[in-house]
């Protein structure tokens, strides 16, 4: 790996001025999650949001144990992805947590496109796809009191330049070098993420303390702009992981930031679900 492909937070710093990152990068060689160890340095700090700070980021040039979504494992070769961690401390109720996963998929997909030119696809709720595979994930754990957020961990994982991966993920998951052919710096992609992250953060929370005549138009603007970045929000033949297992056809995302999925039985909300795509038959006309 050249050393210039270094995460360095030196190299780092002066790209995310005026971000509510700044000055608060930390960096190591090895971990076993990113997201562990903001967990750690986030229960170090207190659980006071009047004083505690916030916007740390935690960097690892590899993870032992990185974690997806649903306990999966994600896969952390050695000096050729993104795996990032920040500390948010948003006022904010846990039922509205699902919005920090929504603006981070959106930050992702800018600072990509941004660096690379490529526009990536969301899956509802916090994967980047291109070509119909993987190279992004975003996994956000919660500390809460109540039914407020202390503390939101927010994990980003980004497959950069990998040229291959394990033989269960190679038909799943791909790689900006894989997919363009090209090498691109992970510095510059980590610089370009967390100012589209502190851009997205700052409008969400303008959201949560801006008055509204209707709290279910608070968020809209954010879902809006979801909805319009993901082939998945409408119109998709889906198969959810949740309740069983059932099939149907998005239908955009309700007030809380939730996909909406039309089965033959009536609208159904995804929760908490693993969404895949189902191959349409081609006299099929929806349900």
């Amino acid at each position: 790996m050249p050393e210039s492909d270094l995460l360095s937070p030196e190299t780092i710093a002066p790209l995310v001025r005026n971000t509510i990152f700044a000055g608060h990068i930390f960096h190591c060689d090895q971990t076993e999650s990113t997201n562990l160890l903001a967990s750690r340095a986030a229960a170090l700090a207190g659980q006071n949001q009047e004083t505690a700070s916030e916007g740390e980021v935690f960097l690892a040039e590899e993870q032992t144990a990185g974690r997806g979504r649903g306990n999966h494992r994600w896969h952390s070769e050695p000096g050729t992805g993104i795996y990032c961690s920040v500390i948010l401390r948003p006022h904010i109720r846990a039922s509205d947590a699902l919005w920090l996963s929504l603006i981070a998929a959106v930050a992702s997909q800018d600072a990509v496109r941004e660096v690379t030119g490529h526009a990536a696809d969301i899956r509802w709720p916090n994967d980047l796809l291109i070509n119909d595979r993987k190279f992004c994930g975003i996994l956000t754990e919660l500390s809460t009191e109540g039914t407020r957020v202390r503390h939101a961990i927010v994990g980003i994982g980004i497959n950069v330049n990998q040229n291959s991966f394990p033989e269960e993920l190679a038909g799943l998951a791909t790689s900006l070098r894989m997919e363009t052919g090209k090498q691109w710096s992970r510095t510059e992609l980590v610089a370009a993420l967390l100012k589209s992250l502190d851009r997205e953060y700052r409008a969400f929370m303008r959201a949560v303390n801006g008055q509204f005549h209707t709290s279910s138009l608070r968020f809209d603007p954010i879902l809006k702009r979801v909805e319009a970045r993901s082939s998945y929000a409408h119109g998709k033949l889906v198969h959810v992981d949740e309740d069983g297992g059932y099939s149907g056809v998005t239908d955009g995302l309700d007030a809380q930031g939730f996909l909406r999925v039309r089965t033959e039985k009536g609208l159904r909300m995804v929760i908490s679900g693993s969404v895949r795509p189902l191959a349409r038959r081609p006299d099929a006309t929806g349900c």
